[in-house]
């Protein structure tokens, strides 16, 4: 019996003894975690999840930082947007239509719809077709045209700061006009007018503006003028003759500039057809560093045509005129984005981008030869059949002639 007791004894201790173990390494195991807790840098809190309204959210304001630029970040884009549209033709009509008793002028009532739509661009450009000699040269009509000032003055009102002068009637008031016209745009600021000169400086100039940091140069020149001799070799613009003089100034324009503008005074007049003169000069302009090609003069629209990534628009019709015929009285406008990228290496690249053109209409009342009156301008997004009876038709008749050389340009959205 005795021996039995000591067994049981024995037993009873080894198990006392693993309890007693355990229950240290327990104890042992809770301590070193609680140390290791205590030491141990504290996990970040995450943070809470906000549904926040996109129409409400205010831009991040990220911290200045002084290091390098990321690598992922290989260029920097400047926009800066275009809008292109036709000739403004006065014929008497038109400024008698616009004329106020005490002598002024109002033309908002005639444009106001048309430039609307242009005066969300940072870049506006027309064609002055009729001489801005004022009236103290006497107002006239077709076939010699001298227009008021406040026609101007309107235009540049609506944000117009590209203006060529460089066209057929630029010398109806001879020498004087050009300088009447000269001194008026000169006194516009922040328009760039190019085309007619009273000094040979004024000829060699290259006319630049800036732009959201984008340099732009603008030049103009025009075939002929309607037989009316210039009295100095600086006074037009022209190309015939010239052709050599001309892609110099715009390959120049291109190594100072950004981007060149080029407005050109050609063609048919009263062809839908694009002429071979029209395309050969438009590919040698283009060779020289033209990014945009504007041209005017018909009368009437002509094709649209891309030449490698320059946009070329051969003739944008007119943008107001008192002419009878409906397709005298249907213009063209376009709308671009030119956009500068500076790469990396500090290269720069030039494009145009989300090209789009669409139609306007002259509407008015009255017959040839007397005078026609409400002469207002609409575009095709406001017309309805009282404007133009059956105009769906005419503007898909219309669309054709822009597309007829390249459908690569959306029509609409301007």
């Amino acid at each position: 019996m005795p021996a039995k007791k000591r067994r049981k004894k024995r037993s009873v201790n080894i198990r006392n003894l693993l309890i007693v173990v355990a229950a240290a390494l327990v104890i042992l195991g809770v301590g070193v975690f609680a140390i290791t807790r205590i030491f141990a840098p504290k996990e970040p809190e995450k943070p809470a999840v906000v549904t926040v309204d996109p129409a409400e959210a205010q831009p991040t304001q990220q911290p200045e930082d002084s290091s390098e630029p990321s690598q992922q970040s290989s260029s920097d884009e400047t926009r800066v947007s275009l809008f292109l549209c036709g000739d403004g033709l006065l014929h008497e009509s038109v400024y008698e239509d616009a004329a106020n008793a005490d002598g002024t002028f109002d033309f908002a009532k005639q444009m106001d719809r048309i430039t609307a739509v242009a005066e969300k661009y940072d870049l506006q450009f027309y064609n002055q077709e009729t001489i801005l000699g004022g009236t103290e040269l006497g107002l006239t009509g077709y076939p010699v045209f001298n227009s008021p000032q406040e026609f101007g003055t309107y235009m540049v009102s609506k944000g117009f700061n590209l203006v060529s002068t460089a066209n057929n009637h630029c010398l109806d008031m001879g020498f004087t006009g050009v300088t009447n016209s000269r001194n008026f745009w000169n006194s516009q600021q922040g328009v760039l007018m190019q085309g007619t000169n009273t000094s040979q400086q004024e000829y060699d100039e290259i006319a630049v503006t800036e732009v959201n940091g984008m340099k732009i140069a603008f030049l103009a020149y025009c075939e002929n003028t309607n037989g009316i001799a210039a009295d100095y070799n600086w006074e037009v613009n022209y190309f015939p003759g010239y052709e050599e003089e001309m892609l110099a100034k715009v390959a120049k324009a291109k190594e100072e500039c950004d981007a060149v503008i080029v407005s050109m005074h050609w063609g048919t007049e009263y062809s839908f057809d694009v002429n071979e003169t029209q395309k050969s000069l438009a590919q040698r302009l283009v060779d020289a560093g033209a990014d945009v090609i504007v041209g005017n003069h018909v009368h009437v629209i002509e094709p649209f045509e891309w030449i490698g990534d320059t946009p070329v628009f051969y003739a944008m019709g007119n943008l107001i005129s008192s002419q009878i015929d409906v397709e005298n009285r249907i213009g063209m406008m376009a709308g671009m984005d030119l956009v500068k990228t500076v790469n990396a290496d500090g290269t720069t690249d030039v494009k145009v981008e989300n090209l789009r053109a669409d139609l306007h209409y002259t509407y008015l009342e009255g017959e040839y030869p007397e005078l026609r009156t409400n002469i207002q301008v609409y575009p095709f997004t406001e017309m309805n059949d009282s404007i133009l009876p059956g105009w769906q038709s005419t503007y898909e008749e219309f669309k054709k002639i822009i597309t007829s050389m390249d459908q690569n340009i959306q029509i609409g959205g301007v």
